[in-house]
């Protein structure tokens, strides 16, 4: 059903009568969504008439990512396939998704390019020729993104090692530093920037990967006339953890903490989607009381990382005083998050089917005391920062941009609401149980730096507004489901009888067999859609973890938006993204 109420046509009915033949397949999967092969050489022409011929068309290429199939073994009812090449559109005004499927050659995995029809499949597919070696017929070029230019072979490949152990001692030899440097070095050429305007030579600027606004270890190099920008070149990498190879090796129940070191500011938000999509393949039905923790936490930790956005962006326009102000409110939270998990920054509190422990007593009190605490404060940053003359110079009709070039960049969170699109998971696709919750969603209208402040200034107070309705309303029940497949088995029962002791022992040493199949999870996380699409082989550890991260589209406008902008205005800009690098790089 769209957000209209009118019963949208089916996108698969029409594709088969408009490609015919070149629809290879349906595959099930255990979201629901529909799932297509297509034919290589029709995938440009069918992703077009998603995004621009059918009604209701599907603007947001949320995602692009590989699975090597080569040691996978319950594929049954799929085409063959060495390396596919998975897409994952959006349509905001039908509410629903579908995802695309390319078979390619295990030896040589090739495919057209889509960036004619979705800009931001650039990066993906530059991801893609870096983690798996996938060669876009089309393309420019094929740079490697994440990992460095010398890398040898493709990490996400089976084939590929994932430990330094499995590998002879690392060596840095005189040779190979120089080697390194040399690939480092700028080369607008190669990158097709022009190296003059106007008979004048650009300056060549490295911005970053050390400095203060680039927020982490995140470099750009600038063309410069003076002081205004003609190009810019985003270097990412410099984070890159290989979280999606460790979660192949880590039980399914083992990889929860890793979730929350992708966007080390969200906390227990990157949880959800993950578990989201375990849950869904192994048919679990999560208890009220811990559905409506895990909203509770999430809401803490989206206002946690808002306010660090918050503090720091007035700080790149020119006010210190705000950030101090706001790390005592994070103080706050972080002592709460300490009293209910055990943790501050990272939790790892989710669990299969629920959550680690029930809330300790007197957890309320705290969270009253914070309720009423922050709405005054937050009303004095508004003077501080908002109605501040110098941020709105510095912020105003900077960086704008309409709804359509976001979401042709895969844009959301408060950067896309920011534009006027109301698009938030919690109410078009409520989760978790928030379609219980009254708030609203804040939306601006200009796109630019001042409005992308705006809407998560306010996103705070109704994350607050939603953490009162759950002190106010929190039901009585048990905070883990009674399934098999629940991780851990509940504690209690263990102790009682010596089929659950075993069945407990079994989960923690060897891991939880979750069921063969696929399926995704979604949340609005604290910067945007996060999505968690996971393949399982039947197994204790996942075959493919995908973690798509909003970070990521983000960053790559900024070769879009920075031309014409001066040297200051990029810090802005680059503030008001409010990226984290462990999200970029992952």
């Amino acid at each position: 059903m769209s957000l209209d109420g009118v019963p949208p046509p089916d996108p698969v009915e029409e594709l088969r009568a408009r490609f015919g033949p070149a629809i290879l397949a349906q595959q099930p999967t255990a979201d629901g969504c529909p799932v297509l092969w297509v034919a290589p050489e029709a995938a440009p022409a069918i992703h077009r008439f998603l995004k621009e011929e059918i009604p209701q068309p599907f603007p947001l290429l949320s995602d692009l990512w590989c699975i090597d199939e080569t040691e996978r073994q319950q594929r049954a009812g799929q085409p063959a396939s060495g390396v596919t090449v998975c897409t994952h559109l959006v349509s905001l005004t039908r509410n629903a998704d579908i995802r695309l499927k390319i078979a390619c050659d295990a030896g040589a995995p090739s495919m057209p390019t889509l960036t004619g029809v979705y800009p931001n499949a650039d990066w993906y597919e530059r991801e893609a020729f870096d983690m798996f070696g996938l060669h876009f017929e089309g393309r420019d070029d094929h740079r490697r993104i994440l990992m460095s230019p010398l890398w040898e072979g493709h990490p996400l490949r089976k084939a590929h090692y994932a430990r330094a152990t499995e590998r002879p001692p690392f060596r840095m030899t005189e040779a190979h530093f120089d080697a390194t440097e040399a690939a480092m070095q700028p080369d607008p050429a190669r990158w097709g920037q022009p190296v003059e305007r106007d008979g004048h030579e650009l300056m060549v600027l490295n911005f970053g990967p050390h400095h203060p606004s680039t927020h982490g270890v995140f470099r750009i190099v600038l063309g410069l006339d003076g002081e205004e920008v003609v190009w810019a070149e985003p270097d990412i990498g410099y984070h890159h953890r290989g979280v999606e190879k460790m979660a192949e090796r880590q039980t399914w129940h083992g990889f929860i903490p890793y979730c929350d070191r992708v966007d080390y500011l969200g906390g227990v938000i990157h949880e959800l989607p993950y578990l989201l999509a375990v849950e869904r393949l192994c048919g679990i039905t999560v208890p009220p009381r811990a559905q409506m923790i895990r909203v509770m936490l999430s809401e803490f930790y989206r206002i946690n990382s808002h306010l660090l956005f918050y503090g720091t962006m007035a700080q790149d326009v020119g006010a210190m005083s705000p950030v101090f102000y706001m790390f005592t409110d994070r103080e706050r939270i972080h002592r709460i998050m300490e009293t209910i998990t055990g943790a501050r920054m990272h939790p790892a509190f989710f669990r299969i089917g629920g959550v680690a422990m029930d809330l300790p007593s007197g957890w309320d009190g705290l969270v009253r005391e914070l309720l009423d605490w922050l709405p005054p404060r937050l009303d004095e940053y508004d003077r501080m920062v908002l109605q501040s003359e110098l941020f709105r110079v510095r912020t105003r009709d900077i960086g704008t941009y309409d709804t359509a070039q976001a979401l042709a960049w895969g844009t959301t969170g408060p950067q896309l609401r920011a534009t006027g699109c109301d698009w938030d998971l919690r109410k078009t696709r409520p989760y978790s149980g928030y379609e219980q919750f009254d708030f609203e969603v804040p939306v601006g209208h200009r796109g630019d730096c001042y409005e992308r402040t705006w809407v998560r200034a306010e996103e705070i107070r109704q994350s607050l507004r939603i953490i009162r309705q759950c002190v106010e309303n929190m039901p009585e029940g048990p905070v883990k489901a009674d399934h098999p497949l629940t991780t851990p088995p509940a504690r209690d029962r263990s102790f009682a009888d010596i089929e659950t002791l075993i069945h407990h022992f079994l989960a923690m040493s060897q891991g939880t067999v979750v069921p063969a199949g696929e399926a995704t999870g979604q949340v609005e996380g604290n910067r945007g859609l996060t999505q968690y699409s996971i393949v399982s082989d039947g197994g204790t550890e996942s075959y493919r973890t995908r973690i798509r991260t909003p970070s990521f589209a983000h960053l790559q406008m900024i070769p879009v938006m920075v031309p014409g902008m001066t040297v200051a205005d990029i810090v802005v800009q680059i503030a008001a993204v409010d990226f984290v690098m462990s999200d970029v790089d992952r």
